[in-house]
């Protein structure tokens, strides 16, 4: 019983770091939480990242909450207790963890930090906050932080951009995000490995969007998945599978995806044709190639990969023009904060305009290596319409030889250029796709 106590204590000390590594040191998800996890055995793993990711979905309404709890705000240098705060709200009034058992774990990982009033004051602060339960739900009513859980300047956006959706687009990134399986198609049929899921007591539903993939009734490890590690699946959200079927590559093509890590778009491009392509990756930070080069030697699959800046093209390219181009543009990734709850904290309305910025050079470079007659497929996983249609719109204005191809297809919404779609829709990511002709003229 000791025992455990100390695990759940420390997986809460973790989960705390984790939070505040993110909000107040800049770090994704994706880097402070593997490091956290070391060391821990599955069930803890799993505890750890369902408060992390818990914690840091709901923090917008949780420091709401805390203004009203706390009687003067936390200094910088005490920040971590207020990230063992909101884990300890997430775990009360998410989890239902019982009270006296969340409060007694955060005010045990609170006696072991350095302020020595924190144990006081995490103890004071959550006993309050089921005091006061009531009101603080009433917050959602008069306060759209609270509301919605999302940062102001972000609800706002998403209100200018879709009036009529902008409450379903919060409600579908404060849900969970279902596991998407993509089978490589080289190997065999969907419905096959439907049935190898079935035979291991693994649900999964036919996604009609995207030929290749399979919805998981309820998340698993990726070592549960048969022939995983022999590159029989892989794991990529719907709304991600259809960039291969845009890009529409055939066999012996020289193909470009520009900014390919970590890998998921580049593997389906060539199961598309059996492999069988002259295809380039281009990734600028190493880490990510890693990421993307793993992948790759997973599903047995080849491809010339440069570790190159792609707008930096002395670097990498050998002036061969290429016949496609996938451009997975950089983005504020608002499309799919569902699975990275960490973007409510990263990301600042100021980077919107850089963003577009940069996404208009990658346009412009990419339409410099794109063969005449050649095709382009634009991509992000963004919801906000200056990444998406703006960009596009601003692009075509300053290209006569540049036509875009209507996407005709049963999923998204269209757009005045390209096709949108918003999260939760189909079960699918929100992402935005246009697809550009380079008239030979």
């Amino acid at each position: 019983m000791i025992e455990q106590d100390r695990t759940a204590m420390a997986v809460r000390a973790r989960a705390a770091r984790v939070c505040h590594e993110v909000r107040h040191h800049g770090r994704s998800l994706s880097t402070a939480l593997p490091a956290a996890e070391e060391g821990l055995e599955a069930n803890s793993r799993a505890l750890l990242r369902e408060l992390s990711y818990g914690a840091l979905r709901y923090a917008p309404r949780f420091d709401v909450w805390l203004e009203r709890l706390l009687t003067r705000p936390l200094r910088r240098r005490d920040a971590e207790v207020g990230a063992l705060l909101a884990v300890g709200l997430y775990d009360m009034f998410h989890l239902r963890t019982p009270d006296h058992a969340a409060v007694y774990e955060a005010v045990a990982v609170a006696r072991k930090m350095k302020p020595p009033w924190a144990a006081g004051l995490v103890n004071a602060v959550l006993r309050a906050a089921r005091r006061e339960e009531t009101q603080l739900l009433r917050l959602a009513k008069t306060n759209v932080v609270a509301a919605y859980a999302h940062p102001a300047w972000l609800v706002e956006r998403f209100r200018c951009d879709w009036p009529e959706d902008w409450e379903t687009l919060c409600e579908a990134n404060n849900a969970r995000a279902p596991m998407v399986l993509r089978v490589n198609l080289m190997r065999g049929t969907r419905e096959n490995y439907r049935q190898r899921l079935a035979a291991e007591g693994i649900e999964s539903h036919i996604l009609a969007e995207a030929p290749a993939a399979l919805r998981l009734e309820e998340a698993v490890d990726v070592s549960r998945l048969p022939g995983f590690f022999c590159g029989d699946v892989s794991v990529q959200d719907s709304a991600a599978q259809l960039a291969a079927g845009l890009l529409a590559a055939r066999p012996g093509e020289r193909v470009l995806d520009a900014c390919a890590a970590p890998g998921g778009k580049t593997a389906h491009i060539l199961e598309s044709v059996g492999g069988d392509l002259e295809l380039t990756a281009v990734e600028r930070d190493p880490a990510r190639m890693e990421s993307l080069r793993d992948t790759l030697a997973r599903l047995g699959l080849r491809a010339d990969l440069k570790t190159a800046d792609f707008a930096a093209l002395e670097t990498w390219w050998d002036e061969r023009p290429f016949a496609r181009v996938l451009l997975d543009a950089p983005c504020s990734a608002t499309g799919v904060i569902r699975r990275h709850p960490d973007i409510k904290s990263l990301r600042r309305a100021e980077d919107i305009g850089s963003l577009a910025g940069a996404q208009q050079v990658l346009l412009e470079t990419a339409w410099k290596v794109l063969a005449p007659g050649g095709r382009l497929v634009y991509a992000t996983c963004s919801v906000l319409r200056e990444e998406n249609v703006a960009t596009l719109e601003t692009f075509l204005s300053h290209h006569a030889n540049a036509r875009e191809e209507v996407i005709a297809a049963p999923w998204g919404r269209a757009e005045q250029v390209g096709r949108q779609i918003l999260p939760g829709e189909g079960f699918m990511d929100g992402f935005y796709y246009a697809v550009l002709i380079k008239e030979k003229s």
